[in-house]
């Protein structure tokens, strides 16, 4: 039961009254124009509809010359085992009003006091009324309305009327978050799109940049292989300064040393051209006394025989009696000086003892003359050796003096290129450290060149491209990873959508299936055949609720505002809520003027299973009618309306 009481004031018709409800089928009867549809419509504004078919402003429902309505509903809050149906409210009835202004101002208010829409929804909501569903409440003509409503949209009133619109709400969810994803999805495959072309672009130039990164390196090692190749030509230069000094300073103790050699054997030479000379000059000596011993005993012997010749001459001349005065004179004068000196005996003896001399000489002076040509060449072959040597000597001190000279160079450069290594080790330190040099400086200088050409090429390769293709790096790996993700969530999302869609397949089929076995039986009392089934099952958008009926042995056709009459329709449409009745959450239905089109056989079946379907379940039924025939005080709580005079009138109630 949800409503004890609905009072109302200068609603529509109605200018004050009081109407009880009890729990089951409450019928509310009297004659067109009484005020049945106006006290449903109470119900449904104070539940908080804002679009009636009476009237699309609120205001039109202020009874003629008055300013203001109202429209309260006594609702029942006792407790249910041991708790309360909303428990926010400790008592057993709950107030539920709703003012109407002729100025458009309309508002709720709970337990006298102001309440917002939201209020009242989520009080609806905990009670499980919904008062836009026409299978909680039916107006006047929604019979109709109803069966010419798409399946799709009967299905969705089901789902609201018994509580399954959260399944569907799931899916929609599940879908709606697969749209989110897909969209996300797409817009992220956009980005990594544009991120990957934007990384591709950064790449080139990230690469053109470690390329230019590999250069400057390759570079600062060639510079660093330059000073140390430049080093070490240096220090190949001091080593060979220092092995060519070293060598020409052997050469030049080898010609000192040479030189001492050749001066001691030069004065070796000039002591034994002395000694020679003096032995030369000895015999020299020897010979000139020898040639004047020789040369007095040649003309000693030469006078003697002269003397003796004269004799001789002398004598002949004598002995022949006829000298020459002249030459006897002469001879005479002579031989008698000479005879008085000498005899010729002993002139002989003179010259045989000088010839003995000369001889003797002869051989002294022939051993002298052998002696001095012996010393001459002994003088001449130590004057070759001598004047060799001073050759020598002479070549020795030309090459001391240019080897000095050279090596006074050598030492020179030396100290030069011992000050350009220091400078040039220096210099290649603060470099780096030492590298083993493989090749020459000007292969060095070469690569350098090459290097320096490919890095004018990448003049336009700033360090801010590093940061850059990071940057993008990052933003790519990142939109990657959020694709991944993304992906992910659309395949948990996919099956998400799979598990719901099948969990609200069977929960509608199971319900549906219920339904039909229950719509089949109340068909059946009404001699007619018929089927509720789940269209499009596979497809929630296009899902809906198919209700056939077939009536007098005809074939089941679905039910719409073409096919059945107006009474079949009606029957069928009423069989259909009756067969959804125990399903349905709301503990409040109402519906207006079902039996209009239906014959009496029809009326008394339907009333009949109204009241069996109602009376076992704890719910709360109004049924608007004209007349009350179909209905007994006994099964029902009766309510007659009368309009007297404008104002609508509670009459009865049984």
């Amino acid at each position: 039961m949800l409503i004890q009481e609905v009072i109302l004031e200068n609603f529509m018709s109605y200018e004050y009254a009081r109407v009880p409800f009890k729990s089951g089928v409450n019928v509310i009867c009297g004659p067109n124009g009484s005020g049945k549809s106006s006290l449903l419509l109470a119900i449904s504004v104070a539940l908080g509809q804002s679009y009636t078919e009476r009237s699309r402003k609120l205001s039109d429902l202020i009874r003629w010359g008055r300013d203001q309505a109202r429209v309260t509903l006594v609702l029942d809050n006792t407790k249910i085992g041991k708790r309360r149906p909303v428990p926010k409210f400790k008592k057993d009835q709950i107030f539920l009003t709703r003012a109407l202004r002729k100025d458009g101002k309309y508002w709720f208010a709970l337990e006298n006091r102001a309440a917002t829409k939201a209020e009242v929804e989520r009080l609806l909501a905990r009670l499980g009324v919904d008062p836009d569903n026409m299978l909680i409440i039916m107006h006047q003509n929604m019979v109709e309305q109803f069966t010419v409503l798409s399946p799709q949209e009967k299905l969705r009133m089901v789902e609201a009327a018994v509580g399954l619109e959260s399944y569907r709400q799931n899916v929609l969810k599940a879908r709606k978050k697969l749209t989110r994803i897909s969209s996300q999805e797409s817009s992220i495959s956009e980005l990594l799109e544009s991120a990957e072309q934007t990384l591709n672009y950064w790449r080139e130039q990230y690469d053109r940049y470690q390329e230019k990164k590999q250069l400057l390196t390759k570079r600062r090692f060639l510079e660093r292989e330059l000073a140390w190749a430049g080093a070490t030509r240096r220090e190949n230069i001091v080593k060979e300064l220092e092995a060519n000094t070293k060598k020409q300073q052997n050469v030049l103790n080898q010609i000192e040393d040479e030189t001492k050699e050749i001066v001691g054997q030069l004065q070796i030479q000039q002591n034994q051209l002395e000694k020679i000379k003096d032995e030369w000059k000895k015999l020299f000596d020897d010979r000139l006394s020898l040639e004047r011993e020789k040369a007095k005993g040649d003309s000693t012997i030469s006078l003697c025989e002269q003397l003796l010749k004269e004799t001789a001459i002398l004598e002949n001349a004598i002995r022949s009696g006829n000298p020459s005065p002249l030459v006897s004179q002469s001879f005479e004068k002579t031989v008698s000086n000479r005879f008085k000196l000498l005899r010729s005996e002993n002139l002989k003896e003179i010259i045989q003892n000088f010839d003995q001399q000369l001889s003797k000489l002869n051989t002294k002076i022939t051993e002298n003359k052998k002696g001095m040509e012996s010393l001459e060449e002994n003088v001449e072959k130590v004057s070759t050796h001598a004047l060799d040597s001073r050759i020598k000597l002479a070549l020795l001190q030309y090459r001391e003096e240019n080897v000095e000279a050279e090596l006074e160079r050598l030492k020179r450069e030396l100290r030069e290129a011992k000050t350009y290594l220091d400078e040039a080790l220096r210099k290649a330190e603060q470099i780096g450290l030492r590298i083993a040099v493989i090749k020459s400086v000007s292969e060095i200088l070469d690569e350098i060149r090459v290097t320096d050409g490919h890095l004018a090429a990448l003049s336009d390769v700033s360090e801010d491209i590093e940061r850059m293709y990071e940057s993008y790096s990052k933003l790519y790996l990142e939109l990657k990873e959020k694709a991944r993700l993304v992906a992910e969530n659309r395949e948990k999302t996919l099956e998400e959508i799979k598990a719901r869609m099948q969990a609200w397949r069977t929960v509608i089929q199971s319900l549906l299936d219920r339904v039909n076995l229950q719509y089949q039986k109340i068909l059946t009392q009404a001699q007619a055949l018929g089927e509720v089934r789940l269209v499009n099952g596979q497809d929630i958008e296009a899902a809906g609720l198919g209700i056939l009926v077939g009536f007098k042995g005809s074939k089941p056709v679905p039910l719409n505002g073409y096919t059945q009459s107006g009474g079949e329709r009606t029957t069928a449409t009423i069989s259909f809520l009756l067969a959804l009745q125990q399903h349905v959450r709301s503990p409040f239905r109402a519906v207006d003027e079902y039996d209009i089109h239906m014959d009496p056989k029809n009326r008394e079946i339907i009333a009949k299973m109204l009241v069996s379907t109602v009376k076992d379940a704890n719910a709360q039924y109004i049924v608007l009618t004209p007349s009350q025939i179909t209905f007994t005080k006994e099964e029902v709580n009766i309510i007659t309306v009368q309009n007297i005079e404008g104002k609508s009138i509670i009459r009865g109630i049984a």
